[in-house]
Order: C-alpha cells, then sequence, then structure tokens
C-alpha cells in the first residue's frame, strides 16, 4: 500500500516558482515540477521530434519519386548552332527552356525499406529513452527530497533539545544560589548547552545544503524559497507493503518493459538492420528516371527572320525521355567490404551491451528487493530503539535535576537518543526508497508511485 501524504493542491508544475513559493509541496509536485523544467527532457523531446523527421524522410525515400523542375534563359552573341537548321550562324540569340524530371529507386538492394525499420526503432527508443530520462530525474528529486526532510526534522529536534538544555540550566543556576549544585554542575551544563548549540549550526547547515542541492535538480530558482511539506515524518502513515514477487517475476517483466532494456534492444535491432542493408549493398541497383522538357528561342538581331510564336514554340519543341538505369559494384576500393565488417562489429557489440544490460537489470532488482527487506528490518529495529532512547532520555533528564547522576552522564543518555532517533528516521526514508525502487522494477513510474 503506497503511504499516505497530506499535500497541498498543486495546480501543475508548469506554475511559476513564485506562486508555488508560500506553500508545501509534497514529493509529487517536486518530481513532476523537475521532470517538467529539465533541461534534459527539453533536449530529449528535440531529438524525439528529430527522430520523428528522419522516420519520415525513410517513407518518403522509399515509396515517393524525386521530383525536380527547372528552367533558363541566356543570350549569345557571335556565331552559335542555329537549332532550326543546326547550322552556324553569326547572329545574336535568345534561348529559353523548361525541364521536368523524376525519378525513383526500384531496388537498392532493401536499404530503403531497412531505414524505415531503423528509424521506427529510433521512435521508440526516443519514447523509452524519454521515460529512462523522467524516471531517473525523479529518483534523484527522491533522494534529494528525503534528505531535505532528514535534516529538517533533525535541526528540529536538537532545536527541541536546546530549549530543555536552557530550561535545565536556568533550574540549575537557581538550584546553585539554594546550595543544592556545585558550581562544576552549572558549567558542565552550560559547555552541554555550548554542544547542542554547535550541533544545531552544522544541522542547518546540513540541511541548507539539500535544500540547494533539491533545488538543482528541480531547476527551481535559487532565489526563492522551496518549502517542503513534513507530512511524511510528522504524521503517521502506512509504510508500504514488503515486496512479495519474487525476484524472478519481477525480472521478467523488467526484461519486457524497462525502458533501459528497451533501448538496449532498439540499438541491437538496429544493428541488425544495417548489417542486413550492408550486406546487400554488393547486389546491383535498379532505378527508374524520366523527364519532359521544352525551349523557345529568337534571334533579335535579325530583320528578315520571322519569329516563331512562345505558344507553338512550346509544344512544338517539347519532348519526353524514360529511363530504366542499372548500377553493378564491381571495385570501390572495398568500401563495402569495411562498411561489412564495421556492421559485424557494431552487431556484435550491441549483442553484448543488450545481454549487460539483462545482467545489471536483473543485479538491480535482486539488489533492490533485498535493500528494502533489510531496511524495513532496520526500520522496526530503529524505531523500538527509539522509543527506548526517547524514555532513557526522559528519566534521564529527571534523574540530572534530581541529582541522581551526573550533567555528563545526562549528556551520554541525550547524545544515545538523538543518534536513535537519526537513525529511525533515516531508516524510514530508506525503506520508501527502496521501495520505491522494487515498485519501478514492476512497471510503476515514480510519479504514478506518488499521484
Amino acid at each position: 500500500m503506497k503511504r499516505k501524504i497530506i499535500m497541498t493542491l498543486v495546480l501543475g508544475c508548469s506554475i511559476h516558482a513564485a506562486c508555488l513559493a508560500q506553500e508545501a509541496m509534497s514529493l509529487y509536485a517536486c518530481m513532476a515540477y523537475a521532470v517538467e523544467n529539465s533541461s534534459k527532457k527539453k533536449i530529449q523531446d528535440a531529438d524525439n521530434a528529430d527522430a520523428l523527421v528522419s522516420r519520415r524522410d525513410a517513407i518518403l525515400k522509399a515509396f515517393t519519386p524525386k521530383v525536380s523542375a527547372g528552367t533558363y534563359a541566356y543570350s549569345n552573341f557571335g556565331r552559335a548552332v542555329d537549332p532550326e537548321t543546326n547550322t552556324y550562324i553569326s547572329s545574336t540569340s535568345f534561348n529559353n527552356g523548361y525541364s521536368v524530371d523524376g525519378s525513383i529507386t526500384l531496388f537498392d538492394g532493401f536499404s530503403a525499406l531497412n531505414n524505415i525499420k531503423i528509424s521506427n526503432i529510433a521512435v521508440k527508443m526516443g519514447i523509452s529513452q524519454e521515460q529512462k530520462l523522467r524516471d531517473e530525474i525523479c529518483l534523484s528529486v527522491m533522494e534529494a527530497y528525503y534528505n531535505v526532510l532528514f535534516h529538517t526534522q533533525m535541526v528540529e529536534v536538537m532545536e527541541s533539545q536546546i530549549e530543555a538544555a536552557r530550561s535545565n540550566l536556568t533550574l540549575v543556576k537557581k538550584q546553585l544560589e539554594l546550595g543544592q549544585k556545585g558550581r562544576a554542575d552549572v558549567v558542565q551544563m552550560e559547555a552541554d548547552l555550548a554542544d547542542r548549540e554547535y550541533k544545531l549550526i552544522n544541522s542547518q547547515n546540513q540541511k541548507d545544503e539539500a535544500v540547494l542541492t533539491l533545488k538543482a535538480l528541480m531547476l527551481w530558482p535559487v532565489e526563492e524559497s522551496l518549502p517542503v511539506d513534513m507530512s511524511a515524518v510528522r504524521d503517521s502513515f502506512e509504510l508500504p507493503e514488503i515486496c512479495m514477487e519474487s525476484a524472478a517475476e519481477i525480472t521478467s517483466f523488467a526484461h519486457e518493459n524497462n525502458p533501459a532494456v528497451r533501448i538496449a534492444k532498439g540499438k541491437m535491432d538496429q544493428a541488425r538492420y544495417e548489417l542486413k542493408t550492408a550486406k546487400w549493398q554488393f547486389l546491383p541497383s535498379l532505378s527508374l528516371n524520366g523527364g519532359w522538357s521544352t525551349s523557345y528561342y529568337t534571334y533579335p538581331g535579325r530583320k528578315d527572320y520571322q519569329a516563331v510564336p512562345f505558344g507553338t514554340q512550346f509544344r512544338n519543341n517539347g519532348g519526353e525521355y524514360i529511363q530504366l538505369s542499372l548500377s553493378i559494384p564491381i571495385y570501390d576500393r572495398l568500401s563495402r567490404h569495411s562498411n561489412l565488417s564495421k556492421k559485424k562489429n557494431d552487431w556484435r557489440r550491441a549483442q553484448a551491451e543488450y545481454e549487460q544490460t539483462l545482467h545489471d537489470v536483473e543485479s538491480e532488482i535482486s539488489r533492490a528487493i533485498q535493500d528494502s527487506k533489510g531496511a524495513l528490518a532496520a526500520f522496526f529495529q530503529a524505531e523500538k530503539r527509539s522509543v527506548v532512547q526517547e524514555e532513557a532520555y526522559r528519566l534521564g533528564e529527571r534523574k540530572m535535576l534530581q541529582g541522581l547522576i551526573s550533567p555528563i552522564e545526562f549528556q551520554t543518555v541525550s547524545n544515545d537518543y538523538l543518534n536513535a532517533k537519526a537513525e529511525q528516521l533515516n531508516a524510514r526514508f530508506q525503506y520508501l526508497l527502496k521501495s520505491s525502487v522494487v515498485s519501478y522494477y514492476k512497471g510503476i513510474s515514480y510519479l504514478d508511485q506518488y499521484k
């Protein structure tokens, strides 16, 4: 069961940061904002758009002809060939021509069809790459967000202990005036208070550093405040259930659906089609060409010349042609052989990368399941230890005020309580993080887990 979080309604991650500055942001809101404003995502969107254009070009190249049209006009001064008599004359002439031609490849070793398949794979890989990038951003934001919660809670715990230490110091000073405590007890209490104030400064610095890290991952304006929702710490909520599926079941699903696996498989499929194309390039290629052209000429310098109207020449001088071309590769300095060798190497490399990706995903799933189980056990033990240490801290505080233990002994008890509280918070966030990773490999994106 997913953790229940009390969160302020966020209208959309595209809202300007200044509008959100006064509202506590939940983990989902932070992840959504980071994804929406990520520069890497914008770059990937541009890459995806290029992939769509490449697919369109591959389809058009395979199934449509290449058509072009042209025209020319020039004047000739001096000796030239008369288009009408095909003899040389010495006179100023004006020539104008028009042409339209087209060509289409009938067979090129299935290169065009393979390019369509390669471009389709590239589009799918772009979608998987965008999903992978989005998941990586969310995971980084999740880790930074939990660090902010951890250090914020530790600052609050330190502040409450400092308030208690100040109250105890005031009480001990009064007891000193009444003769119930010695000067050494007051000095020890003052030293303990100074030590706690020093630790508070360190905790505050760590919190500020964690907030800056979260802002950097979200591309949040540095000058704007970033309040986070502390309900995950202060409110009681149900922890996610421990993973009941086996590692083999999750691995089988991830091998088909995980973005990293789909990207590696896409690269392998692309390499296979490119290898097929390289093999077919040793065959002849066949193309069909056709066109139409016409021309117009006149002799503006000859008074005895009766010019034929433009329209008449345009019709009478027109001609068409059709051409079937067969190109047979014989020797091209072994460039085709070199290309084939490279494509074979690319194919073997892509296979190895795909197998390595499968192995990495399987290892990551096993590690995530093991870590989540270990984190849950550590959380229960840390929670039990925290309760006991808190009770020991309260008892030690009363004993110290009654003179039954020394301030040094009480400081030891207080430090043990602080450590227990820190370990409890850390174990909770570690389990939330690890269980989210397991759910991710089960097919639930990080954003969907916290909607």
